[in-house]
């Protein structure tokens, strides 16, 4: 075999494979990663969506346990008289804290939903990814070697827009600790009042996250691995160099797109607010007005919060998620070859 099965190994793949065995591989990489990266994302939520410092003539209100909310206070005087619970002062202190005041178990909260979410959108995600990243390298000839980046948004816009309800009640429990019937009252109270389109708070500025890190992630890895096989003098690449190419990729990716994810979760926390406080969803803003604010309150800093904990459970997620389903693909390959083999015989 030429090097040219190196750079391009799709049609190897969806041949070797029936697309069933493709979504088992998915699904299996998809678990893992889940179960691995959830207290993480819990603390990358719980960073993003705290309160900046009170503003000059305002005061802190707790709410029904569901929201945090600040009023003007009716004294003049800016001195919070309740200080909110979780206030954190960075990753690791999040982690203390969490643990210390709501127990180990609240680092997986939100894990249901996520794992709910996981299936669908992996399966549509790296299935739609690996068809489409085939038929556009036979069509756009020359310029093949992009085809990663152009399927990899691709596919994400579909995965997106199919599991952005799910992805939103997920956030929510992540942000503030409720009950499944706290969580059912706000949602079915923002759909009755503002209808289905409310479960896809978020979606925007999800897709201006998601779609860039998709095409740069699938774009770096596949220009990774194949660099790290023709250094190591392999056709093939090994488990070890799909896990660097995917949490390098994964890295790189996270940090560019970081700021959409800080607007994605500011948004989506919105629902709560804006229930408690008889607002409809006109009064949410749009991601420009959102970062615009971040900025004007925190800094260009305030685009990056949850800088840490995000690379941290980005890297391992893309090297687990990758590597296992490049893994669960070869499995699956060998053993359609070996049963191939033994009926000829």
């Amino acid at each position: 075999m030429s090097g040219n099965s190196v750079k391009n190994p799709v049609p190897v793949d969806t041949n070797g494979i029936t697309p069933f065995q493709q979504m088992l591989a998915s699904c299996s990489g998809a678990l893992l990663t889940s179960l691995f990266v959830t207290p993480l994302d819990v603390v990358k939520i719980r960073l993003q969506a705290q309160k900046s410092p009170f503003p000059k003539g305002k005061c802190f209100v707790y709410c029904n346990g569901l929201m945090d909310h600040t009023c003007v206070c009716t004294n003049g005087n800016s001195k919070a008289w309740y200080k909110a619970p979780g206030h954190f002062n960075g990753t690791l202190d999040a982690f203390i804290k969490i643990v210390r005041r709501e127990g180990i178990k609240s680092l997986w909260s939100g894990l249901p939903p996520t794992l709910i979410m996981a299936v669908p959108a992996t399966v549509i995600y790296f299935t739609c990814y690996d068809q489409l990243r085939a038929a556009l390298r036979v069509r756009m000839g020359s310029h093949a070697e992009e085809a990663p980046l152009l399927a990899g948004a691709l596919a994400r816009v579909g995965s997106v827009t199919v599991i952005s309800p799910l992805e939103l009640i997920r956030t929510k429990m992540q942000s503030q600790r409720s009950s499944y019937r706290e969580l059912s009252e706000v949602i079915h109270s923002a759909v009755r009042n503002e209808g289905w389109r409310s479960l896809w708070r978020g979606w925007g500025p999800t897709l201006l996250r998601d779609v860039p890190f998709s095409a740069m992630y699938w774009y770096n890895y596949e220009k990774g691995k194949a660099w790290l096989c023709k250094h190591n003098n392999i056709r093939e690449p090994t488990f070890a160099i799909t896990f660097i190419s995917g949490a390098v990729s994964g890295s790189i990716a996270s940090i560019v797109t970081l700021p959409f994810d800080v607007v994605k979760t500011r948004r989506q926390v919105e629902i709560g607010e804006l229930q408690a406080m008889n607002l409809s969803s006109k009064a949410s803003s749009s991601t420009l007005s959102v970062m615009t604010k971040i900025v004007a309150e925190n800094g260009i800093g305030g685009l990056f919060v949850g800088f840490l904990p995000r690379v941290i459970k980005v890297a391992p997620a893309c090297a687990i998620m990758i590597s296992s389903y490049e893994f669960g693909k070869a499995f699956f390959r060998k053993h359609n070859q070996e049963r191939l083999l033994s009926s000829n015989t």
